[in-house]
């Protein structure tokens, strides 16, 4: 029975060997008096060491010759050279679904790799790709993977390859592939043990002298005895007295959280926007904001009379539906859908915009946190939020 199905004749070349100057220019020369499409390609050099793969269809014809050209051509670049001539059926195949998966560490295993890849194969998926975005201040590398269409859910698979991080000592964030992925994003940060590394609350408390009662409320509300607004206002409460001079002192001794600058300044420059949300005080953090160019910013204030603190906030409190709330409000007057917003942040107060973003980000953050965020990162380096949403260190670079 003579089989319908429509077949293409394809080659797969592939060259290995050193690199150099002209090896591709000399590939497709040598290919170029032949009636040939090029079908895919993919060429990758690590330490200077080359491999150049090229799927193209010819006429069967010319089989002989396109061998012979290319084995001389090979000999004198000194590369190794493989080809594979075959029929190969024309069929109608249904679109995967595709995945990027991110995977950072400090020092990346061997034994990593292999329980992400078996990870993607349990779940029937390919990985089509593998490339390295960071080499510093620790390894990113991406794998993109198909698996069958309708097989697979996102977050099943992110949950599973979570396990893995944890035991291997792994960052590693999944999101679907697609053109969205790098449209115009917003980021909203936490700001207390996130975008800077202290507790502002606690360096106050230092200054008037309340260290210990303020760490009992803390305490406190961590057992679940307070809520959120109740501890904030007890905490507050302690600091009535205190001189307004002690503001200006609290905000010179904050630091940011190494990569801060280098994360704010990228996104800025890709065309993203950077905001802040925090449950502590703008009286303190605001002039950092401003010297940074955040674009948007909502915290708790401080109630100043007669030049000292009055043991009360004004305002709003920023608790943690009000987080989730600025980050609907900023994402609605950037005109960026929730799809395309990341929030990062380390706490339960974090919780609800970490879960209402596109891509929720825990960064060294409490066991909960990291089990309700998308991504978990546990590198002192919030930079590395960067290669999550596919931002290489080269792009890093030449943004600067």
């Amino acid at each position: 029975m003579v089989s319908n199905t429509p077949q293409r004749f394809t080659g797969l070349i592939l060259l290995s060997g050193e690199d150099s100057p002209g090896v591709t220019a000399a590939l497709f020369s040598t290919l170029s008096p032949f009636q040939i499409s090029v079908l895919d390609i993919e060429q990758v050099v690590i330490r200077g060491r080359l491999v150049l793969t090229v799927l193209i269809s010819l006429d069967p014809a010319h089989c002989s010759a396109i061998e012979e050209d290319l084995l001389a051509m090979a000999a004198v670049s000194s590369l190794d050279l493989a080809i594979d001539f075959q029929d190969s059926p024309v069929e109608a195949v249904a679109l995967p679904t595709r995945l990027h998966i991110v995977v950072l560490s400090t020092e990346l295993k061997p034994t990593g790799i292999a329980g992400v890849a078996a990870k993607i194969s349990e779940f029937n998926g390919n990985i089509d790709r593998i490339h390295r975005t960071a080499s510093y201040p620790l390894t990113a590398i991406e794998l993109d993977a198909s698996f069958p269409s309708g097989n697979i859910e996102l977050n099943t698979i992110a949950r599973e390859l979570a396990e893995v991080a944890q035991r291997e000592n792994l960052d590693i964030s999944v999101e679907r592939a697609g053109l969205m992925r790098r449209a115009k994003r917003i980021v909203l940060l936490d700001m207390d043990s996130t975008l800077i590394r202290e507790e502002v609350i606690d360096l106050l408390a230092r200054k008037a002298g309340v260290e210990e009662s303020v760490a009992a409320i803390t305490q406190s509300a961590m057992r679940g005895e307070l809520d959120f607004s109740q501890s904030l206002a007890a905490r507050v409460q302690q600091l009535a007295g205190l001189a307004e001079s002690a503001i200006a002192e609290v905000a010179r001794e904050i630091t940011l959280t190494p990569g801060a600058r280098t994360l704010i300044k990228t996104l800025h420059r890709l065309g993203h926007k950077v905001g802040v949300v925090s449950g502590g005080f703008l009286n303190v953090i605001e002039p950092l904001l401003q010297e940074l160019q955040i674009d948007f910013y909502q915290a708790n204030t401080l109630e100043i009379q007669n030049g000292h603190l009055t043991g009360r906030t004004v305002g709003p409190i920023i608790d943690r539906a009000a987080k989730a709330d600025a980050l609907r409000e900023f994402a609605q007057r950037e005109n960026v859908a929730l799809s395309q917003t990341v929030a990062i942040g380390d706490g339960a107060n974090d919780l609800d915009m970490i879960e209402a973003a596109g891509l929720g980000i825990a960064f060294n953050a409490k066991p909960a946190v990291q089990a309700a965020a998308d991504s978990a990162v546990n590198s002192p380096y919030l930079d590395s939020v960067l290669y999550l949403i596919g931002i290489s260190r080269d792009e890093i670079e030449a943004s600067d």
